[in-house]
């Protein structure tokens, strides 16, 4: 299963924000030390010589773009509705399980219950759609705007990762 997720980095230039994504999505496959992948592996949009994900799987895509440019302002926007519509759905998910089940049922996990008990709380992974340059996920709209309204150069970085 592939999917698409988004690195906000502090950079001056294009190469710099590919580089600052690049070493965010590392942590989030594993490849840096001590880092516990959660996907198993990622393409990048400056990478067209891939077959069967990035390009070829979605589309054309800036490799990056600054956050303040109609192309970055399209891929905050994409990140940040599906963090939205993720988060909704899990809780809905939540909501309509807890109420009707023992807590024998949850501990069972009936209706996968703890399963999207655990997706609502997840950092990283498959229900987190934007993370910073350091791998981190970014949950929530105050995180999201903290980081947006630093003094810094901000770029945002596409990349289509595998799970």
């Amino acid at each position: 299963m592939h999917m698409l997720i988004y690195a906000l980095v502090e950079a001056s230039s294009e190469d710099e924000a590919l580089a600052a994504g690049q070493s965010a999505f590392d942590r989030l496959v594993g490849v840096s030390p001590h880092a516990d992948g959660v996907f198993d592996y990622y393409v990048t949009f400056g990478e067209t010589d891939v077959t069967g994900a990035g390009q070829a799987r979605w589309g054309e895509r800036p490799a990056a773009a600054p956050v303040e440019s109609d192309a970055g302002e399209e891929l905050l926007e994409a990140g940040w509705e599906a963090t939205v519509e993720e988060f909704e759905q899990n809780l809905a998910d939540v909501r309509e399980s807890l109420p009707k089940l023992s807590d024998e049922a949850v501990m069972r996990d009936e209706n996968l219950v703890r399963h999207a008990c655990h997706k609502l709380g997840a950092y990283r992974g498959l229900s987190v759609v934007l993370y910073d340059e350091h791998g981190h996920g970014i949950r929530d709209r105050e995180r999201l705007d903290l980081i947006l309204d630093s003094n810094q150069e901000r770029w945002i970085v596409p990349a289509d990762v595998h799970y």
